[in-house]
């Protein structure tokens, strides 16, 4: 970034900020739906901030929850000195989540937010809030369909937070997931379509795991589940150092049960998002230039 960039964008961190600590002030108390990543860390450091015990986490403990991530939550929670309370939200029972058709995330944070407004009924009627961001809005993101339906607040995105401040708030505070890479439930790794059961997240978490041992710290991974095949999916800069892995990587995964193994560099929702758009307007344009001649 230039350093005309940065002036530039300094002050309006620090205005974002400053809105973010006047919204969360407005309430009494708020709970708030902790993943486990910067993003809704950075929204409950920030409530404590601003609200003192009035500002509970509460996490979500399900099959889609790797149970790293659910120790890794009672450790973020410890280090914020709030409290955290952990829900089970039975996601697995509802059919409509496990057919896995493309609005799986409405129905497992339907499921997540029913079980957080119980949490708030007991606590007086506090409000409930989640970690959503301003850069959210350029993905496919059907759960914040079912936060909008329960009013479920987002102030950092209201605010206008991007990820980029959420890591700079997060090593300015010395938060220790600064540095965390983006996360995605177990059910994100199966394909659209193929049914979410117990013994595909298990498999699934179990590679993960197992593939953690072999790389570098912090590195991305994803291991997709496509039946036969099993498709490793690393952050670029990981990608040499997984090919170099690749026969380590193939033992594990077929003692899994998967008969093939792909690896591939993993590529962001919202990078996906701007590959696809940027095909269509190619082929819209490509098409509106071949009208003419169609008509000859």
């Amino acid at each position: 970034m230039s350093q005309r960039a940065e002036d530039v964008w300094e002050p309006c961190y620090r205005a974002r900020l400053s809105l973010l600590r006047a919204a969360l002030a407005a309430h009494r108390e708020l709970v708030v739906a902790l993943s486990g990543g910067v993003d809704s860390a950075v929204l409950l450091h920030a409530a404590r901030a601003a609200l003192g015990e009035g500002a509970l986490g509460v996490i979500a403990d399900s099959p889609s929850l790797p149970r790293r991530e659910l120790a890794e939550a009672h450790l973020l929670a410890r280090e914020l000195d709030v409290e955290l309370e952990v829900v089970s939200t039975g996601e697995l029972d509802r059919w409509r989540y496990r057919r896995n058709a493309a609005d799986r995330c409405y129905w497992c944070r339907s499921a997540l937010f029913d079980a957080l407004e119980l949490v708030a009924e007991r606590r007086g009627g506090a409000r409930l809030a989640y970690g959503e961001i301003a850069d959210d809005a350029a993905d496919d993101r059907p759960g914040a369909i079912a936060a909008r339906e329960r009013g479920v607040l987002a102030p950092l995105a209201r605010v206008g937070i991007t990820k980029r401040d959420v890591r700079r708030y997060a090593r300015e505070h010395g938060l220790s997931v600064a540095e965390k890479p983006a996360a995605a439930c177990l059910a994100s790794r199966l394909p659209v379509g193929r049914e979410v059961t117990r013994a595909r997240l298990q498999r699934v978490e179990a590679a993960e795991e197992s593939l953690r041992a072999l790389l570098p710290d912090h590195v991305t991974l994803r291991v997709r589940d496509h039946g036969a095949r099993a498709r490793v999916e690393v952050g670029s800069e990981a990608l040499a150092s997984a090919e170099a892995l690749r026969a380590r990587i193939e033992g594990r995964l077929v003692g899994l049960g998967w008969q093939e193994v792909e690896l591939a560099a993993y590529v962001a929702p919202s990078d996906r998002a701007r590959v696809r758009a940027t095909i269509s307007a190619g082929r819209s344009g490509a098409g509106s230039r071949a009208r003419p001649g169609t008509g000859s």
